[in-house]
């Protein structure tokens, strides 16, 4: 692959995006290659790079089917569902945690 041309931090020309520039607009790379680099400069460590690619080469992003939906849906509510008492606690588990806050800190109280 021939080396892809690298603009500096909010340097890029207009009409290169970022795959989550190109998410707000409604759009997605849709296969094309990537066009350019932008790069990030960071103290005493690599830079960050982010891929470009042309908005106008850019698709429309695919709307969400039904079956998608309740997919995500029944994925996120697993999430929220605690695995020792089996109850949904009103937000998502901390996977610091494991597991809903009274279950996670009620064996601490009683180790102490």
């Amino acid at each position: 692959m021939a080396s892809l041309p690298t603009y500096r931090w909010r340097l890029a020309p207009d009409g290169l995006a970022t795959r989550r520039q190109l998410r707000a607009l409604g759009l997605r790379p849709g296969g094309q290659d990537v066009a350019a680099q932008l790069e990030r400069p960071r103290r005493r460590r690599e830079p960050l790079v982010a891929y470009l690619y042309r908005i106008e080469q850019a698709k429309p992003v695919r709307p969400m089917t039904p079956a998608k939906r309740a997919a995500l849906a029944k994925a996120n509510a697993a999430r929220r569902i605690c695995p020792r008492c089996r109850r949904d606690p009103g937000y998502v588990i901390p996977p610091s945690l494991g597991t809903c806050t009274p279950c996670a800190y009620s064996e601490e109280q009683r180790a102490a």
